[in-house]
């Protein structure tokens, strides 16, 4: 079975409007309220797949159970832990003809020791076979081994974990060997406090997570491409022509394709050629790619070994 942990899920207001303009009323053409947060996008590309996923995370209030009705349309398995304060509202907003993204995102819940622990005691099925993806901001109160916490607890019941975080919440978490982290590469660079030059730059500092323990690393390059990068190899999967409708979700996309695809076959270059059909087909959809979309993208990317 494979796990998604989203700690900080969110309802996404999806605003589609011709231009913005700040200090001013704006109308919008077409809005849609979407079920969010890295983890669920995990899950539901994971479905497209046809591979099975249980959606774990802290969801509470009158937001909360909204959040529930939304990704009831999807028909997840859920095993969410209810809390107290209510779930986050996240806005974004596409202004068509200026071909600029704006979000506006909500800070989440506070999370009480009680809740914490309830989440904790949900892990112990988890066990030998089982991947557990962890990915996203935590909530505001949680501390930031939060994410190492799991991966000790799961880890020593035999599961692999897979995690998409940033800073030091993703250091810590590597001497644990996860199967694959995928920065973007602009966290990247974040992380080593440096300016990539060129690409063999992004290779040598994504060799670097992998000293540090990672046994694969993503690098998302936006409209130039993606790299995988293994000890001895790296691997290039170009940008497929299209138009970016919503580049919400195409980061999850490409993890949920690895790491499903790796779970099945074991064989990381197929991973990763459907892990960016899967990313760039988010990216040209309005909400999370369906299977139809991933593979008419996964015929316009080649994968080049550097």
């Amino acid at each position: 079975m494979i796990y998604t942990i989203t700690v900080n899920p969110s309802i996404d207001y999806v605003l589609q409007l011709d231009e913005l303009n700040t200090g001013e009323v704006n109308r919008t053409s077409s809005d849609v309220k979407l079920p969010g947060g890295k983890g669920i996008n995990v899950s539901r590309i994971l479905k497209e797949l046809n591979l099975d996923s249980t959606a774990l995370g802290f969801v509470g209030g009158a937001t909360g159970s909204m959040f529930k009705e939304l990704l009831a349309q999807h028909d997840l398995k859920t095993a969410f832990t209810t809390v107290k304060e209510d779930t986050r509202i996240n806005v974004k907003i596409n202004a068509v003809e200026q071909n600029e993204e704006t979000e506006i995102n909500g800070v989440g819940p506070a999370i009480s020791a009680d809740e914490r622990q309830s989440f904790m005691d949900g892990l112990k099925n988890i066990g030998d076979g089982d991947i557990v993806i962890m990915a996203g901001s935590l909530c505001k109160n949680l501390d930031q081994t939060f994410y190492l916490d799991i991966a000790k607890t799961i880890q020593k019941q035999g599961a692999e974990f897979v995690i998409d975080t940033t800073g030091q919440a993703l250091l810590d978490t590597l001497p644990l060997h996860p199967l694959v982290v995928k920065p973007n590469h602009h966290e990247l660079a974040d992380l080593f406090h440096v300016t990539f030059k060129n690409e063999q730059d992004i290779i040598d500092h994504a060799r670097k997570l992998l000293d540090k323990g990672a046994k694969h690393v993503l690098v998302s390059m936006a409209g130039d491409g993606a790299l995988l990068v293994t000890k001895d190899k790296a691997y290039k999967a170009n940008a497929p022509k299209g138009t970016v409708i919503n580049s919400v979700g195409a980061g999850d996309s490409m993890i949920a394709g690895f790491a499903g695809t790796f779970m099945e076959i074991k064989d990381p270059i197929e991973s990763f050629h459907i892990g960016a059909a899967c990313g760039s087909a988010t990216a040209f959809s309005q909400d999370i790619a369906v299977k139809a979309k991933i593979d008419e993208v996964y015929k316009n990317i080649s994968i080049t070994e550097l």
